[in-house]
């Protein structure tokens, strides 16, 4: 028995900020919205496919911000990213806090943290 592969990650948005949400996570990031199953449409939010991963936003009615907590997304040139969400004013925050591990942080629409690492570097194990 063991964990395969990560299927989704859900993120919190507060209520009626879809539009704010499909552009930051569609024409931003770049990722595909997808259809919510019928079941669930009803309380709002928006799921967008990544590659190999889901990222689902769902409406939370006392939205509160994931400060710490965060997903990590690995990019193909780091730097590009870092300018591109800088440039559409984006907060960014550069962390050079493990040697060998390039990557920054992004803040979405609603305050949600993100992690961007370049693609090729690795945390240390142990």
């Amino acid at each position: 028995m063991k964990i395969i592969a990560i299927d989704h990650i859900q993120l919190a948005m507060p209520p009626e900020q879809e539009g704010a949400a499909r552009r930051f996570y569609g024409e931003l990031l770049g990722l595909p919205e997808i259809s919510k199953p019928a079941s669930l449409s009803g309380r709002g939010g928006c799921w967008f496919d990544g590659p190999g991963f889901g990222l689902h936003l769902g409406v939370q009615q006392d939205f509160v911000p994931a400060r710490k907590a965060h997903p990590c997304l690995r990019v193909d040139d780091l730097p590009a990213w870092f300018e591109t969400l800088a440039a559409a004013g984006i907060r960014v925050e550069p962390d050079s806090s493990v040697p060998g591990v390039r990557r920054f942080y992004a803040f979405d629409p609603f305050g949600n943290r993100l992690e961007f690492l370049q693609a090729g570097d690795t945390f240390p194990s142990g």
